[in-house]
């Protein structure tokens, strides 16, 4: 699938890999409302789409997205209606990066901040050039980032996480890296081939296998110890009457490639 080179969000997909191209570089790929509204229709869609394996997100220009469009939220100052939208149909973007039933990537270059560094902690991986960097500086300007704090605080520690909302200061992608944010920072001219190396290894999974896993993987992480074992149980149980575990245990027993049917 791909989109209209002029949309606010591109996706080009090529052997089960999805890129979703954040593209409105002159406004620092700003999380509006119209960008909000792209993203989420091509999530859904991806979601449905059987072809796709994993999903890798990445922007078009110097900066991976600069958050919310502090403009048209000002030019809404005195609508609370239009901002219990904005943000309502954020947390429905990021939600829906969680729910998706394949991994997302994060391709991130230039900065990431405030909805831009949540969004970066709402996916499931996230590879970032050394130069990058990443802060939630709502503070800064008398406006907490509470919704990025959401993605934040089940990414990384509290302390980190308190330090990164109370102070609003930017961080580099090593320490983004040593304090869990992302899992990589690489040299830019490694970025595509760390990136898409990563999701290429992925996509050569059972898709069937991996929707199980990762839904399973953020539905453990609210329940307490023994609920959590107990649900894995059943989850594995369940996988293993599915044809691509069988597939899977029988071509290693074999000594073989698995064919995977996703199924």
């Amino acid at each position: 699938m791909t989109e209209a080179t002029d949309a606010p969000v591109r996706v080009h997909t090529e052997h089960g890999i999805a890129t979703i191209t954040l593209n409105q570089p002159a406004q620092r790929n700003s999380l509006s409302m119209a960008m909000l509204e792209s993203l989420s229709g091509v999530l859904t869609d991806l979601g449905r789409d059987g072809g796709t394996r994993v999903v890798v997100l990445a922007a078009a220009g110097k900066v991976f997205c600069a958050g919310h469009d502090l403009r048209e939220m000002h030019e809404q100052i005195d609508s609370h209606d239009f901002q219990l939208k904005l943000f309502q149909q954020c947390s429905k973007v990021m939600q829906q990066i969680v729910n998706l039933p394949k991994p997302v990537i994060a391709r991130v270059s230039g900065v990431a901040t405030a909805a831009g560094c949540q969004l970066v902690a709402s996916c499931d991986l996230a590879v970032a050039e050394r130069g990058a960097r990443f802060a939630t500086p709502g503070v800064n300007i008398g406006l907490f980032c509470s919704t990025p704090m959401v993605a934040l605080s089940r990414n990384i520690s509290r302390k980190h996480a308190l330090e990164m909302l109370l102070t609003g200061e930017l961080i580099s992608a090593e320490r983004a890296e040593q304090i869990g944010l992302i899992n990589r920072a690489v040299a830019s001219e490694a970025l595509d081939e760390t990136v898409y190396g990563m999701a290429a290894t992925i996509a050569g999974k059972s898709g069937h296998t991996l929707r199980i896993g990762k839904e399973a993987f953020y539905r453990q992480l609210e329940m307490s110890l023994d609920q959590a074992y107990d649900y894995t149980a059943h989850v594995m149980a369940e996988n293993m009457q599915a044809n691509d575990a069988r597939e899977g245990i029988s071509a290693f027993l074999d000594k073989r490639a698995p064919d995977w049917q996703h199924r």
